[in-house]
């Protein structure tokens, strides 16, 4: 007689399954990375350790840190609006950021020999895992979805990205005020309209990571292969930023041992805003601006959702104060969700296209 697998115990290894098929995909990709660099990939300074250790040292220490996290009662608030499937995962414990974010960090540092940059893009990183904390903390302390202020969640965010702003304006990393464009030798000179343009890209791309985060390995995946591909993009001319992004995409790898469907943890605020943030300072530093935009594509279409969800709403409110809806719901996984897909369909899809893009981004190297 066959024995039959209950829907759970089908789902747990579809999740592993796509989780284990990301981590060796993105190990081989490594490799490849540094051959092609002439790097030895056992070395500090490479793509593949980094890449290896972190994920690691995150899959190990989730093992402490969770058990904690459901001690400490911290069990996600789940939208009763949202997909009906979802209800279920109330109660599971959030704020995982905590532990996967400064275990690559550190990494990160340690094997960058504590390199100027390095230290910089982490601090900048660490800054917004402190607002999104901040934000998860007050959503537990409340017992609803509502955290901190938008105000105050954006002033924060605005603060830190000043300062690492003012950061690169004192110190020298060539002309970084003319962006790069691909596939022709041409630049665009913003000089100092840089600047707004830099805060901008900070804020928007941790929000825009943070919507992404409402599917059980969603966001750690696609930040993990786009973290990848811009350390490869960057790494001839700054191997230490290669180094930070290699080990900070190890450690989502490390977290979606616990976060894989279905999921144990949720990476939170804590960790979507601070991986947002890791993005967009790396691209900034590194004058990879076009090649953030396509790497992005999926959080970019993600906030888009939103965005469209809101105007149409909005423009179509009659008498009655009610509007109509452009999705079923948005961002627009749950979009999907709601229309049949599955939750690791989503996934799946998703991963597809952000390594497509990827691809995409490295086809047109160097900016």
């Amino acid at each position: 007689m066959d024995a039959k697998l209950s829907p759970n115990q089908g789902s747990t290894i579809s999740g592993i399954g796509l989780a284990s098929g990301l981590v060796l995909m993105l190990s081989v990709a490594a490799v490849i990375f540094d051959w092609l660099g002439n790097r030895t990939p056992w070395q500090a300074m490479s793509m593949t350790l980094p890449l290896l250790v972190c994920a690691l040292g995150s899959a190990a220490i989730g093992f402490v840190v969770i058990p904690l996290l459901q001690a400490l009662k911290t069990g996600q608030i789940i939208r009763e609006d949202g997909p009906q499937a979802h209800l279920k995962k109330a109660g599971t414990p959030t704020m995982g950021g905590i532990f996967f974010v400064p275990v690559a960090i550190a990494i990160a540092c340690g094997f960058s020999n504590f390199a100027p940059e390095v230290l910089a893009v982490s601090a900048l990183t660490l800054s917004y895992g402190f607002v999104g904390w901040i934000d998860d903390w007050q959503i537990l302390r409340r017992k609803s979805n509502k955290g901190i202020s938008p105000k105050t969640k954006l002033g924060l965010q605005i603060v830190f990205a000043a300062a690492f702003c003012l950061w690169l304006m004192s110190t020298d990393h060539g002309d970084i005020t003319n962006i790069a464009l691909p596939w022709v030798s041409l630049t665009i000179p913003l000089g100092f309209l840089f600047w707004p343009v830099a805060g901008f890209v900070l804020l928007a791309e941790s929000n825009a990571t943070n919507l992404t985060d409402g599917i059980d390995g969603l966001a750690a995946g696609t930040v993990a292969i786009a973290l990848l591909a811009l350390g490869a993009l960057i790494a001839p001319a700054y191997p230490g930023l290669m180094v930070f992004c290699a080990a900070l995409s190890g450690g989502c790898l490390g977290f979606l041992a616990h976060n894989r469907n279905p999921a144990r943890v949720f990476m939170g605020d804590t960790g979507s805003l601070a991986l947002g943030g890791a993005l967009g300072a790396v691209a900034l530093l590194t004058n990879s601006l076009v090649a953030l935009f396509i790497l992005s594509g999926i959080f970019f279409v993600e906030t888009l959702s939103v965005i469209a969800q809101v105007g149409y709403y909005k423009a179509t409110k009659g008498p009655d104060g009610k509007g109509k809806r452009l999705f079923k719901m948005a961002p627009l996984h749950h979009h999907l969700e709601l229309t049949g897909w599955s939750e690791l369909q989503v996934v799946a899809v998703f991963y597809i296209i952000a390594t497509i893009l990827a691809v995409i981004c490295l086809a047109v190297a160097p900016f």
